[in-house]
């Protein structure tokens, strides 16, 4: 298997246990748990992600890739729709959103597995249309094909944007879906009417939901002073938000990132994630680890992953089959994408959105689904003569 890949994975993995272990002080006082609550379990799970990485890594690519990725789209399609008839003793309901199957102490998040089973089937599908798209000589036509792709989005729409309220994931999943249609030969005029159309549903999707308005209008307080003072006063005066307290968590998270400096306050020695960054191990870790690590270990940090997703897409360059090739794109456009909308949120450049950041944040479905993507890029990677 791709070595680069397989050893940088691992290592951001055993990174990931000390940032969680530094960053949980809080939640550990706040919820009476022990010291190494947080610790034991995310050592759990990186375990587990490195045996996954191993020993999937090392199959047959040829004899295993289909069956594993169709077993993982069917078990975790599943899982997500049999969430919503699951009695409440088994179903974690967090501010009305059902996300999480309970299994003893521990919890399942189907939608971190169901986007990745979605993307082997998208990759299948859409690799059999490819001469299709690539062969259509409007826009319309190109539209025809797609429909029944439209209305499967459509469907995950539903089950994760209204009834998980996770516009995160919905993002993720669309970004995945339109990039595989590009690639399999979707024109630039298509994908520039689709982005269009993605953006505005994700518009109407913040406008109906007031959690989501309430986030969006916390947001604009941290930065309507910079955008205000080029508009018109009269304009200025319209858009201008006086409630200062909504903008909290999105100022205290930059604060915390300033905090840190270029070196850090090293690791252990961070103040703000004493309370005043909700989530700091899962949500908001890259402003966490950032006031501990300083500006050059977050580089450090971001570069690592720089070098996963150069890995990924020098494999998914180098692979014959259509299918494959898509699939192994969508791996790194998931975690590029994911990472993305989380620094981009804590660094207050867009609304914030509780989305976890691949192999870092604390969680054992995000640690362990990204794992099994990854884990049969490594499968796949055996193909590829380096």
């Amino acid at each position: 298997m791709d070595r680069g890949l397989y050893l940088s994975t691992i290592t951001l993995l055993l990174f990931s246990i000390v940032a969680v272990y530094s960053l949980s002080i809080f939640p550990t006082i706040y919820f009476g748990a022990s010291e190494f609550h947080f610790l034991k379990k995310e050592s759990i799970f990186v375990a587990i992600a490195i045996v996954i990485l191993t020993i999937i890594g090392s199959l047959n690519p040829y004899r295993f890739f289909k069956p594993l990725g169709f077993t993982l789209f069917i078990l975790s399609t599943i899982l997500l729709i049999s969430m919503f008839f699951l009695p409440e003793s088994l179903v974690k309901e967090v501010l009305g959103a059902k996300r999480w199957i309970k299994f003893g102490s521990f919890s399942i998040s189907p939608t971190e597995f169901f986007k990745y089973g979605f993307l082997v089937f998208i990759a299948w599908s859409l690799a059999r249309k490819e001469n299709n798209l690539k062969s259509s000589s409007t826009i319309f036509k190109e539209f025809s094909i797609l429909i029944p792709y439209f209305s499967l989005l459509a469907i995950v729409v539903v089950f994760v944007a209204f009834a998980q309220k996770d516009l995160g994931q919905t993002v993720v999943i669309t970004l995945t879906l339109l990039s595989i249609i590009l690639l399999a030969g979707g024109s630039k005029k298509l994908f520039i009417t689709l982005i269009s159309m993605s953006i505005g549903l994700v518009a109407i999707l913040i406008a109906v939901a007031p959690h989501r308005l309430h986030r969006l209008k916390g947001w604009w307080v941290g930065v309507q002073d910079g955008i205000l003072s080029i508009l018109p006063d009269g304009i200025a005066k319209s858009l201008k938000v006086t409630d200062t307290t909504q903008s909290l968590p999105i100022t205290n998270a930059i604060h915390s990132i300033e905090s840190g400096g270029v070196f850090g306050r090293h690791l252990g020695e961070g103040q703000y994630k004493l309370g005043f960054l909700s989530e700091v191990h899962t949500d908001y870790i890259f402003a966490g680890i950032a006031e501990e690590i300083g500006f050059i270990g977050l580089m450090l940090l971001l570069s690592l992953y720089g070098y996963i997703l150069y890995r990924i897409f020098f494999i998914a360059a180098n692979l014959v089959k259509p299918m494959e090739r898509y699939f192994v794109i969508g791996v790194g456009v998931i975690i590029f994408s994911s990472g993305m909308i989380n620094l981009l949120g804590v660094t207050g450049l867009i609304p914030i959105k509780g989305i976890a950041v691949p192999l870092l944040s604390y969680g054992g479905s995000q640690i362990i689904a990204t794992s099994i993507a990854i884990a049969m890029v490594l499968m796949l990677s055996r193909k590829v003569k380096v």
